[in-house]
């Protein structure tokens, strides 16, 4: 039953950490817009039915059904598609795209008529003397700051998270503590990853070695990092070694023989070296069958932000890569692959994740919580940079429009050309339907995916 409630706690944190991130996320839209005079109609928490709201000033704000994401709305945001047209409204959020309503599009076919329907269905919020409120009508700098800062919000929550996690929690490193003990020698080539009832007993195991033992020193050399100690026992095989150990405030005097055996060769950051065929490279040596316990270490300040670069860089590649992984994603969902652990989960595999971090008995609270802060850290990393995608609805897909028009402008003056005024985003609504689709068709794949082969981090 303990283990049931911590799982729905861990699940609970991550909910209302992800609903803080899209709050404050929207907030990095809606402040610097009030600053900028633009009229923001609302400010909203989710999507579909409205749960709560309350007036304050010209803003509703509130909290809807679905937990998907956010969004505020602000008058004006698309021009008028020609002189004298209406001027129309539209919002930041995913899903919440409302578009202008103004003289129809004179051109045919499905996109022509999907444009004006859009504008058609659009409803005109600006007010008698408000067109000068519109968000269209900003300097380009001024709405590239609004679209942008949603996103920095959430670069600014993860390097707050990232802070406290390297800097108050530190990082697992191995520690000399021993945290694990083989019951048998196995070659790194075998077949097999138990013990067999034939196999010869591990040096570690026979010398009485323990998990929790503390390594204090080795035939007299004090140990102060697990690699130390590494080092010394495969430069030893077949020297008796005298180990001491601190169990549980005792020190304790072992005798241990390391065996000579087979073990893959690894490179600096430990990945297996392979020649140039691509077979993995092993070497003969020194082996007592001990892993270490690991132990959070904290990290100093220039440690932040090289770490909130590095989960940028992979999200980023990610992304790039999406298509490919998707088809993984489906390859496993509806065959019977197993998941990618570094590939994309939707929120719940995210909640899931959170459920099995809080509920594990063996890993203490400390952790548990470091766990917790880097998984609300490393979605506000997703978070911004999956909104600055150069597409509509994203931010990034106003930032480029925003860009475009600053472009033509800047060409027509230097050019002495007629001012081509404000570029006309609406008529990219057929693109950002279509995008819709796809993110959509995306989040019930992943959906399912997390529900049927979920992924499985802890063994």
């Amino acid at each position: 039953m303990e283990s049931v409630l911590l799982y729905i706690l861990g699940v609970a944190v991550v909910v209302v950490g992800l609903a803080l991130s899209i709050g404050l996320h929207e907030i990095g839209h809606l402040v610097p817009a009030k600053l900028f005079g633009v009229k923001v109609t609302q400010y909203m928490i989710g999507f579909g039915p409205t749960i709560w709201s309350r007036r304050k000033g010209e803003t509703e704000y509130g909290v809807k059904a679905l937990p998907l994401g956010g969004y505020i709305s602000m008058i004006g945001m698309f021009p008028p598609a020609k002189d004298g047209g209406k001027t129309r409204s539209n919002s930041t959020g995913f899903f919440q795209q409302l578009v202008q309503e103004g003289e129809p599009d004179k051109k045919q076919g499905a996109l022509g008529t999907m444009v004006d329907e859009a504008r058609q269905a659009s409803a005109d919020t600006i007010g008698e003397g408000e067109d000068h409120r519109a968000f269209y009508r900003l300097p380009v700098f001024k709405r590239i700051i609004i679209m942008l800062g949603g996103p920095f919000m959430n670069l600014l929550i993860a390097v707050v998270l990232f802070a406290i996690l390297l800097m108050g929690f530190g990082t697992t490193q191995a520690s000399t503590t021993v945290g694990s003990v083989s019951a048998c020698v196995l070659p790194a080539t075998s077949d097999r990853q138990t013990c067999g009832a034939g196999d010869e007993a591990a040096p570690g195991a026979a010398a009485g070695l323990e998990p929790g033992d503390r390594l204090v020193s080795i035939d007299g050399t004090a140990i102060t990092s697990w690699e130390q100690s590494t080092a010394i026992i495969r430069e030893s095989s077949g020297t008796p070694l005298q180990v001491i150990v601190d169990r549980d405030g005792t020190e304790q005097t072992l005798v241990i023989t390391p065996k000579l055996t087979e073990r893959y060769v690894t490179d600096d950051d430990g990945n297996v070296v392979t020649d140039a065929s691509g077979t993995e490279q092993t070497t003969e040596v020194g082996f007592v069958g001990i892993g270490p316990a690991g132990e959070l270490v904290p990290q100093p300040a220039s440690a932040v932000l090289p770490t909130v670069g590095e989960n940028i860089s992979g999200v980023f590649h990610m992304i790039l890569n999406l298509p490919q992984r998707l088809i993984d994603v489906a390859n496993a969902a509806f065959g019977p692959g197993e998941r990618d652990p570094n590939g994309p989960i939707s929120v719940v595999g995210v909640g899931r994740v959170a459920g099995e971090i809080a509920s594990i008995d063996t890993i203490p609270i400390a952790s548990k919580t470091a766990s917790l802060l880097g998984l609300l850290a490393s979605l506000n990393i997703a978070l911004f940079v999956f909104n600055l995608v150069p597409l509509m609805p994203l931010d990034g897909g106003h930032v480029a429009g925003a860009l475009w028009e600053g472009i033509r402008r800047w060409f027509a003056k230097l050019f002495k050309r007629r001012d081509p005024g404000p570029v006309d985003t609406a008529k990219l609504m057929p693109l950002t339907f279509a995008v819709v689709i796809v993110l959509g068709g995306m989040s019930l794949l992943l959906i399912y995916a997390d529900i049927v082969k979920p992924i499985n981090l802890f063994g």
